[in-house]
């Protein structure tokens, strides 16, 4: 029998392990590449992103842009960026498709999300100090949350706790930097018989954070 400790730290190490896969090389040649293709409005929300994450003060950002500005773009660069240095950053998002443009998984399963949000008054993830996602959570130095407008605002909530108490910092999220990138002009969160008032109320905007 595999004692518990061994078995979290292996499953610890696969998690590591996929997000330090990346090649470096090729990645440091996609940044190269990339960089200088930035147009005049995205070059500037790049260089303030990054140098938020260089600068290690954490935060919560908001990209939002229609559709077919560039946005994964953009995003997919940061991420290039972060992993090139060996760094690690967790791309997650609210919807399949987002989660394979960005080479990242689905927010409610990565991050232990309850599935009854609409009824919880105060949801946390399910993540403990000692499981193989909130060892990686202390150590990444950004999220990203692509197509976040379709989640629950409850979503982002509940995840500003377990960060906190993971991370050992009152501050927002731990201290971790979020990025949240979407369009409210698209699909908002769906609330089973739910009024457009409902809707509205469980937007993003409609949060505290």
């Amino acid at each position: 029998m595999i004692p518990p400790n061994r078995s979290i730290h292996d499953a610890f190490n696969q998690e590591l392990n996929r997000e330090l896969q990346y090649n470096v090389d090729t990645l440091q040649e996609f940044v190269q590449n990339n960089v200088p293709l930035l147009i005049e409005q995205q070059k500037p929300v790049y260089e303030t992103l990054m140098q938020a994450v260089d600068n290690n003060t954490g935060g919560l950002f908001f990209l939002e842009a229609s559709g077919g500005t560039g946005k994964t773009f953009v995003i997919s660069l940061i991420l290039a960026t972060i992993r090139s240095t060996v760094d690690i950053a967790l791309a997650l998002a609210s919807s399949g498709i987002a989660a394979t443009l960005l080479d990242g998984g689905l927010a409610h399963s990565a991050l232990k999300l309850p599935l009854n949000l609409n009824t919880i008054e105060t949801p946390t993830c399910n993540i403990s100090r000692s499981s193989a996602m909130g060892k990686l959570l202390t150590q990444c130095k950004l999220i990203v949350w692509d197509e976040c407008t379709m989640a629950h605002k409850k979503s982002l909530e509940a995840l500003n706790f377990p960060l906190k108490d993971l991370r050992r910092n009152n501050n927002i999220f731990g201290g971790l930097m979020i990025l949240l990138a979407g369009d409210f002009r698209q699909t908002l969160p769906v609330i089973p018989r739910g009024t457009p008032a409902d809707e509205l109320n469980a937007c993003l905007k409609a949060s505290p954070l």
